[in-house]
């Protein structure tokens, strides 16, 4: 019977990143998605960000399954973090009118 290959300290540190990648990068990720799905949402505020928190469980799951699906702990970390921040920025710019 052949034995499993013995499970290294860099390979735990790398679960642990995409665990916390997923975990708190999700959340962060489905805020800001939230955020600018509400303002941008063509309904009354109220069904606006009833419907953008519904779809935020979803972006929530998304980005979890991407964070164990992409190629390293580092790539997902860029990943969600750039994405993060392009709809913080997009949010930025709605809340703003377009006017830096």
């Amino acid at each position: 019977m052949k034995r499993p290959a013995a499970v290294t300290t860099a390979y735990r540190w790398a679960v642990v990143s995409r665990v916390a990648a997923a975990a708190l990068g999700g959340y962060a990720l489905s805020s800001a998605a939230t955020i600018l799905l509400s303002l941008a949402w063509p309904a009354p505020q109220a069904q606006a960000v009833m419907w953008a928190t519904m779809l935020s469980f979803a972006v929530y799951a998304a980005a979890a399954i991407w964070v164990f699906a992409t190629r390293s702990a580092t790539r997902a970390w860029i990943g969600i973090g750039g994405a993060t921040a392009l709809l913080a920025v997009a949010t930025w710019l709605l809340r703003s009118g377009g006017t830096a």
